[in-house]
Protein backbone atom coordinates (compact mmCIF):
# COMPACT_ATOMS: atom_id res chain seq x y z
CA UNK A 1 0.00 0.00 0.00
CA UNK A 2 1.65 3.15 -0.91
CA UNK A 3 1.06 6.10 1.87
CA UNK A 4 1.60 9.71 1.05
CA UNK A 5 4.58 11.38 1.76
CA UNK A 6 5.25 13.38 4.37
CA UNK A 7 4.61 17.68 3.93
CA UNK A 8 7.49 19.07 1.95
CA UNK A 9 8.84 15.94 0.77
CA UNK A 10 9.20 15.63 -2.52
CA UNK A 11 7.61 18.69 -3.74
CA UNK A 12 10.85 20.66 -5.07
CA UNK A 13 11.67 18.33 -7.70
CA UNK A 14 8.86 19.38 -10.49
CA UNK A 15 9.59 22.83 -9.74
CA UNK A 16 13.54 22.07 -10.22
CA UNK A 17 12.64 20.40 -13.49
CA UNK A 18 10.69 23.53 -14.40
CA UNK A 19 13.36 25.54 -13.77
CA UNK A 20 15.97 23.53 -15.81
CA UNK A 21 14.07 23.39 -18.77
CA UNK A 22 13.13 27.27 -18.63
CA UNK A 23 16.52 27.62 -18.46
CA UNK A 24 17.40 25.47 -21.29
CA UNK A 25 14.53 27.52 -23.32
CA UNK A 26 15.97 30.48 -22.06
CA UNK A 27 19.79 29.11 -23.43
CA UNK A 28 18.28 27.82 -26.96
CA UNK A 29 16.51 30.70 -27.71
CA UNK A 30 19.68 33.50 -26.95
CA UNK A 31 21.78 31.17 -29.21
CA UNK A 32 19.79 31.43 -31.93
CA UNK A 33 19.27 34.84 -31.75
CA UNK A 34 22.97 35.36 -31.73
CA UNK A 35 23.26 33.28 -34.30
CA UNK A 36 20.43 35.10 -36.44
CA UNK A 37 22.24 38.65 -35.49
CA UNK A 38 26.05 37.23 -36.53
CA UNK A 39 24.50 35.68 -39.87
CA UNK A 40 22.81 38.54 -40.58
CA UNK A 41 25.45 40.83 -39.63
CA UNK A 42 27.63 38.96 -42.25
CA UNK A 43 25.10 39.48 -44.54
CA UNK A 44 25.11 43.27 -44.06
CA UNK A 45 29.08 43.28 -44.59
CA UNK A 46 29.15 40.47 -47.37
CA UNK A 47 31.09 42.39 -49.71
CA UNK A 48 33.72 43.17 -47.30
CA UNK A 49 33.93 39.76 -46.23
CA UNK A 50 33.92 38.84 -49.73
CA UNK A 51 37.19 41.11 -50.45
CA UNK A 52 39.13 40.14 -47.58
CA UNK A 53 38.17 36.36 -48.60
CA UNK A 54 39.31 37.07 -51.83
CA UNK A 55 42.76 39.02 -50.25
CA UNK A 56 43.33 35.87 -48.60
CA UNK A 57 43.52 33.48 -51.39
CA UNK A 58 45.67 36.57 -53.26
CA UNK A 59 48.02 36.40 -50.37
CA UNK A 60 48.42 33.15 -50.14
CA UNK A 61 48.58 32.85 -54.16
CA UNK A 62 51.95 34.94 -54.07
CA UNK A 63 53.08 34.17 -50.95
CA UNK A 64 56.11 31.65 -52.59
CA UNK A 65 57.17 34.41 -54.87
CA UNK A 66 57.50 36.88 -52.20
CA UNK A 67 59.42 33.71 -50.18
CA UNK A 68 61.44 33.71 -52.93
CA UNK A 69 62.47 37.28 -53.21
CA UNK A 70 62.93 37.76 -49.67
CA UNK A 71 65.01 35.02 -49.29
CA UNK A 72 67.92 36.57 -51.77
CA UNK A 73 67.55 39.83 -49.36
CA UNK A 74 65.18 41.52 -50.88
CA UNK A 75 62.61 43.58 -48.38
CA UNK A 76 59.70 42.04 -47.98
CA UNK A 77 57.57 45.07 -49.04
CA UNK A 78 59.62 45.77 -52.05
CA UNK A 79 59.09 41.65 -53.58
CA UNK A 80 55.25 42.37 -52.93
CA UNK A 81 55.85 45.87 -54.96
CA UNK A 82 57.69 44.11 -57.54
CA UNK A 83 55.21 40.55 -57.68
CA UNK A 84 52.02 43.10 -57.91
CA UNK A 85 53.94 44.68 -60.78
CA UNK A 86 54.57 41.76 -62.70
CA UNK A 87 51.16 40.62 -62.26
CA UNK A 88 49.82 43.63 -63.90
CA UNK A 89 52.42 43.54 -66.80
CA UNK A 90 51.26 39.95 -67.33
CA UNK A 91 47.66 40.69 -67.32
CA UNK A 92 47.92 44.17 -69.50
CA UNK A 93 50.49 41.89 -71.78
CA UNK A 94 48.00 39.66 -72.73
CA UNK A 95 45.18 41.60 -73.21
CA UNK A 96 47.74 43.61 -75.87
CA UNK A 97 48.80 40.59 -77.34
CA UNK A 98 45.47 38.40 -77.86
CA UNK A 99 42.75 40.82 -78.44
CA UNK A 100 44.61 42.90 -81.60
CA UNK A 101 45.37 40.12 -83.89
CA UNK A 102 42.18 37.90 -82.91
CA UNK A 103 39.81 40.89 -83.75
CA UNK A 104 41.97 41.17 -86.95
CA UNK A 105 41.78 37.02 -87.48
CA UNK A 106 38.24 37.16 -87.35
CA UNK A 107 37.39 39.76 -90.03
CA UNK A 108 39.77 38.15 -92.01
CA UNK A 109 38.21 34.71 -91.48
CA UNK A 110 34.55 36.06 -92.02
CA UNK A 111 35.89 38.07 -95.49
CA UNK A 112 37.66 34.99 -96.92
CA UNK A 113 34.41 32.66 -95.43
CA UNK A 114 33.14 31.76 -98.95
CA UNK A 115 36.75 31.12 -100.90
CA UNK A 116 37.46 28.84 -97.54
CA UNK A 117 34.22 27.05 -98.15
CA UNK A 118 35.01 26.48 -101.72
CA UNK A 119 38.89 25.09 -101.13
CA UNK A 120 37.33 22.70 -99.19
CA UNK A 121 34.60 21.63 -102.10
CA UNK A 122 37.46 21.29 -104.09
CA UNK A 123 38.35 18.08 -102.32
CA UNK A 124 36.49 15.22 -103.91
CA UNK A 125 36.35 13.10 -100.62
CA UNK A 126 35.01 16.32 -98.91
CA UNK A 127 32.85 16.68 -101.48
CA UNK A 128 31.15 13.06 -101.44
CA UNK A 129 29.97 13.84 -97.22
CA UNK A 130 29.24 17.10 -97.89
CA UNK A 131 26.47 16.27 -100.20
CA UNK A 132 25.34 14.07 -97.60
CA UNK A 133 25.45 15.57 -94.41
CA UNK A 134 26.18 19.40 -95.56
CA UNK A 135 29.14 19.97 -93.74
CA UNK A 136 30.01 23.31 -95.47
CA UNK A 137 26.46 24.74 -94.93
CA UNK A 138 26.96 23.79 -90.91
CA UNK A 139 30.52 25.19 -91.01
CA UNK A 140 29.42 28.62 -92.45
CA UNK A 141 27.00 28.80 -89.99
CA UNK A 142 29.78 28.21 -86.99
CA UNK A 143 32.12 30.72 -89.11
CA UNK A 144 29.12 32.98 -89.25
CA UNK A 145 28.70 32.74 -85.39
CA UNK A 146 32.28 32.77 -85.04
CA UNK A 147 32.34 36.70 -84.21
CA UNK A 148 29.93 36.23 -81.26
CA UNK A 149 31.78 33.68 -79.69
CA UNK A 150 35.49 35.55 -79.90
CA UNK A 151 33.36 38.38 -78.66
CA UNK A 152 32.27 36.71 -75.94
CA UNK A 153 35.24 35.34 -74.98
CA UNK A 154 37.24 38.47 -75.33
CA UNK A 155 34.82 39.83 -72.89
CA UNK A 156 35.06 37.37 -70.14
CA UNK A 157 38.85 37.47 -70.50
CA UNK A 158 38.49 41.43 -70.44
CA UNK A 159 35.97 41.08 -67.10
CA UNK A 160 38.91 38.48 -65.20
CA UNK A 161 42.12 41.01 -66.45
CA UNK A 162 41.71 43.87 -67.87
CA UNK A 163 37.92 44.67 -66.59
CA UNK A 164 38.86 43.82 -63.25
CA UNK A 165 40.78 47.45 -63.19
CA UNK A 166 37.66 48.92 -63.47
CA UNK A 167 36.69 48.62 -60.07
CA UNK A 168 39.41 50.80 -58.58
CA UNK A 169 38.20 50.99 -55.02
CA UNK A 170 37.66 47.43 -54.32
CA UNK A 171 40.95 46.40 -56.44
CA UNK A 172 42.75 48.83 -53.80
CA UNK A 173 41.26 47.29 -51.19
CA UNK A 174 42.35 44.00 -51.69
CA UNK A 175 45.93 45.05 -52.84
CA UNK A 176 46.03 46.56 -49.50
CA UNK A 177 45.15 43.62 -47.56
CA UNK A 178 46.95 41.47 -49.26
CA UNK A 179 50.00 43.30 -48.71
CA UNK A 180 49.65 43.32 -44.90
CA UNK A 181 48.15 39.72 -45.39
CA UNK A 182 51.86 39.26 -46.87
CA UNK A 183 53.63 41.28 -44.82
CA UNK A 184 52.75 40.65 -41.21
CA UNK A 185 50.74 37.23 -41.95
CA UNK A 186 52.89 35.09 -39.85
CA UNK A 187 52.90 37.51 -36.98
CA UNK A 188 49.14 37.31 -36.80
CA UNK A 189 49.28 33.82 -36.94
CA UNK A 190 51.43 33.22 -34.45
CA UNK A 191 49.38 35.61 -32.61
CA UNK A 192 46.23 34.23 -32.55
CA UNK A 193 48.34 30.59 -32.22
CA UNK A 194 49.60 31.89 -28.50
CA UNK A 195 45.56 32.40 -27.38
CA UNK A 196 44.57 28.63 -28.06
CA UNK A 197 45.78 26.04 -26.25
CA UNK A 198 49.22 24.29 -27.28
CA UNK A 199 47.24 21.14 -28.40
CA UNK A 200 44.46 22.98 -30.64
CA UNK A 201 47.07 25.31 -31.55
CA UNK A 202 48.91 22.37 -33.71
CA UNK A 203 45.67 21.49 -35.07
CA UNK A 204 45.33 24.87 -36.86
CA UNK A 205 48.98 24.86 -37.85
CA UNK A 206 48.16 21.93 -39.76
CA UNK A 207 45.41 23.28 -41.01
CA UNK A 208 46.78 26.29 -42.31
CA UNK A 209 49.94 24.71 -43.60
CA UNK A 210 47.55 22.21 -45.23
CA UNK A 211 45.24 25.52 -46.80
CA UNK A 212 48.58 27.21 -47.99
CA UNK A 213 50.13 24.25 -50.03
CA UNK A 214 47.12 23.42 -51.61
CA UNK A 215 46.13 27.33 -52.92
CA UNK A 216 49.84 28.04 -53.80
CA UNK A 217 50.77 24.64 -54.95
CA UNK A 218 47.33 25.05 -57.19
CA UNK A 219 47.85 28.51 -58.23
CA UNK A 220 51.44 27.66 -59.66
CA UNK A 221 50.59 24.12 -61.23
CA UNK A 222 47.94 25.57 -63.00
CA UNK A 223 49.56 28.54 -64.18
CA UNK A 224 52.53 26.10 -65.66
CA UNK A 225 50.18 23.70 -66.95
CA UNK A 226 48.34 26.67 -69.20
CA UNK A 227 51.39 27.79 -69.97
CA UNK A 228 52.45 24.57 -71.58
CA UNK A 229 49.20 23.67 -72.81
CA UNK A 230 49.41 27.33 -75.30
CA UNK A 231 52.97 26.82 -75.96
CA UNK A 232 51.66 23.02 -77.32
CA UNK A 233 48.87 24.99 -79.63
CA UNK A 234 51.31 27.32 -80.71
CA UNK A 235 53.47 25.23 -82.25
CA UNK A 236 50.62 22.65 -83.61
CA UNK A 237 49.10 25.86 -85.50
CA UNK A 238 52.36 27.10 -86.73
CA UNK A 239 53.21 23.39 -88.38
CA UNK A 240 49.41 23.13 -89.94
CA UNK A 241 49.74 26.57 -90.99
CA UNK A 242 47.13 28.39 -89.31
CA UNK A 243 47.50 32.22 -89.21
CA UNK A 244 47.38 34.16 -86.43
CA UNK A 245 48.81 31.19 -84.04
CA UNK A 246 49.97 33.36 -81.29
CA UNK A 247 46.19 34.67 -79.92
CA UNK A 248 45.02 31.58 -80.55
CA UNK A 249 47.72 29.87 -78.36
CA UNK A 250 47.23 32.26 -75.63
CA UNK A 251 43.30 32.08 -75.91
CA UNK A 252 43.64 28.73 -75.53
CA UNK A 253 46.12 28.81 -72.77
CA UNK A 254 43.23 30.97 -70.91
CA UNK A 255 40.91 28.31 -71.41
CA UNK A 256 42.98 25.74 -70.23
CA UNK A 257 42.95 27.61 -66.78
CA UNK A 258 39.66 26.26 -66.42
CA UNK A 259 39.60 22.98 -64.63
CA UNK A 260 38.17 19.70 -66.86
CA UNK A 261 36.17 21.38 -69.31
CA UNK A 262 38.44 24.59 -70.23
CA UNK A 263 40.40 22.31 -72.38
CA UNK A 264 37.97 21.03 -74.60
CA UNK A 265 36.28 24.23 -74.61
CA UNK A 266 38.99 26.42 -76.26
CA UNK A 267 39.85 22.84 -78.39
CA UNK A 268 36.53 22.96 -80.08
CA UNK A 269 36.96 27.14 -80.91
CA UNK A 270 40.35 26.58 -82.26
CA UNK A 271 38.97 23.43 -84.14
CA UNK A 272 36.61 26.10 -85.80
CA UNK A 273 39.40 28.27 -87.15
CA UNK A 274 41.39 25.40 -88.13
CA UNK A 275 38.75 23.93 -90.46
CA UNK A 276 38.66 27.28 -92.09
CA UNK A 277 42.24 28.23 -92.19
CA UNK A 278 44.52 25.49 -92.36
CA UNK A 279 43.79 22.04 -95.35
CA UNK A 280 40.92 20.35 -94.42
CA UNK A 281 40.98 17.77 -93.39
CA UNK A 282 44.21 17.45 -92.52
CA UNK A 283 45.14 20.32 -90.62
CA UNK A 284 41.89 19.56 -88.29
CA UNK A 285 43.06 15.75 -88.20
CA UNK A 286 46.34 16.77 -86.89
CA UNK A 287 44.65 19.40 -84.26
CA UNK A 288 42.03 17.20 -82.52
CA UNK A 289 44.63 14.33 -82.67
CA UNK A 290 47.04 16.76 -80.74
CA UNK A 291 44.59 17.86 -78.39
CA UNK A 292 43.21 14.26 -77.57
CA UNK A 293 46.75 13.51 -76.95
CA UNK A 294 47.49 16.36 -75.35
CA UNK A 295 44.60 16.14 -72.76
CA UNK A 296 45.92 12.87 -72.19
CA UNK A 297 49.29 13.33 -71.12
CA UNK A 298 48.27 16.66 -69.08
CA UNK A 299 46.10 14.87 -67.42
CA UNK A 300 47.69 11.58 -66.12
CA UNK A 301 51.10 12.76 -66.48
CA UNK A 302 51.42 16.19 -66.02
CA UNK A 303 48.72 17.35 -63.61
CA UNK A 304 49.89 14.79 -60.80
CA UNK A 305 54.26 15.76 -61.30
CA UNK A 306 53.04 19.64 -61.03
CA UNK A 307 50.40 19.63 -58.68
CA UNK A 308 52.04 16.45 -56.46
CA UNK A 309 50.06 15.64 -53.07
CA UNK A 310 49.07 19.58 -52.59
CA UNK A 311 45.83 19.20 -54.68
CA UNK A 312 44.19 15.40 -54.27
CA UNK A 313 40.74 16.01 -54.87
CA UNK A 314 37.93 13.38 -56.28
CA UNK A 315 36.42 14.09 -60.05
CA UNK A 316 33.37 14.30 -58.29
CA UNK A 317 34.55 16.78 -55.74
CA UNK A 318 36.03 18.44 -58.06
CA UNK A 319 33.22 18.65 -60.62
CA UNK A 320 30.99 19.71 -58.20
CA UNK A 321 32.88 22.60 -56.95
CA UNK A 322 33.49 24.06 -60.14
CA UNK A 323 29.29 24.15 -61.02
CA UNK A 324 28.84 25.67 -57.84
CA UNK A 325 31.62 28.26 -58.21
CA UNK A 326 30.83 28.88 -61.89
CA UNK A 327 26.61 29.18 -60.91
CA UNK A 328 28.17 32.06 -57.76
CA UNK A 329 30.81 34.00 -59.28
CA UNK A 330 30.98 32.68 -63.20
CA UNK A 331 34.40 32.00 -64.40
CA UNK A 332 36.17 33.52 -61.87
CA UNK A 333 34.38 31.40 -59.50
CA UNK A 334 35.02 27.86 -61.49
CA UNK A 335 39.00 29.04 -61.79
CA UNK A 336 38.67 29.64 -57.84
CA UNK A 337 36.42 26.38 -57.23
CA UNK A 338 39.46 24.15 -57.16
CA UNK A 339 41.54 25.48 -54.19
CA UNK A 340 38.63 26.57 -52.20
CA UNK A 341 37.83 22.99 -52.37
CA UNK A 342 40.98 21.58 -51.24
CA UNK A 343 41.12 24.04 -48.11
CA UNK A 344 37.73 22.65 -47.13
CA UNK A 345 38.86 19.40 -47.17
CA UNK A 346 41.70 20.22 -45.65
CA UNK A 347 39.61 21.43 -42.44
CA UNK A 348 37.46 18.41 -43.12
CA UNK A 349 40.16 16.11 -42.87
CA UNK A 350 41.49 17.56 -39.90
CA UNK A 351 38.26 17.18 -38.21
CA UNK A 352 38.54 13.35 -39.17
CA UNK A 353 41.71 13.16 -37.73
CA UNK A 354 40.78 13.98 -34.60
CA UNK A 355 37.50 12.39 -34.41
CA UNK A 356 39.06 8.84 -35.37
CA UNK A 357 42.66 9.23 -34.14
CA UNK A 358 42.96 5.27 -34.46
CA UNK A 359 42.17 5.66 -38.44
CA UNK A 360 44.27 8.83 -38.89
CA UNK A 361 47.30 8.10 -41.45
CA UNK A 362 50.85 8.02 -40.26
CA UNK A 363 52.86 11.97 -40.76
CA UNK A 364 54.38 11.93 -44.09
CA UNK A 365 57.92 10.83 -43.39
CA UNK A 366 57.05 8.79 -39.98
CA UNK A 367 58.07 5.39 -39.74
CA UNK A 368 55.10 3.01 -39.32
CA UNK A 369 56.94 0.82 -37.30
CA UNK A 370 58.46 2.98 -34.69
CA UNK A 371 57.44 6.73 -33.40
CA UNK A 372 59.96 9.62 -32.89
CA UNK A 373 59.46 13.12 -32.28
CA UNK A 374 59.63 15.49 -34.63
CA UNK A 375 62.26 18.16 -34.97
CA UNK A 376 61.94 21.63 -34.45
CA UNK A 377 62.67 24.13 -37.63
Amino acid sequence: MLLPAPYGTGLTHPMDATQVSARAVAKVVLVAAGVFAALYFSYLIRTVIGLVLIAAFFAIAIAPAVNWLDKRKVPRWVAILLVYLGIAGGIFGIGLVIVPPLVSGVETLSTNLDNYANELRNNPTFREYDDRYHITQKLKQQAKDLPSKLAAAAGTLRDVTVGVFSRLVQLFSILVITFFLVKDGNRLLEFFYKQVPEVRAQRFRKIASDISDAISGYVFGNFVISVLAGLVTYVTLLIIGVPFALPLAILFGFFDLIPLVGATLGGILVGIVVAFAADFPIGLIVWVAVLILYQQVENNLIQPFVYGRAVQLHPLIVIVAILIGAALLGVLGALLAIPVAAAVQAVVRDYWRFRHPEQAPPPDGADSTAEAPAEAG
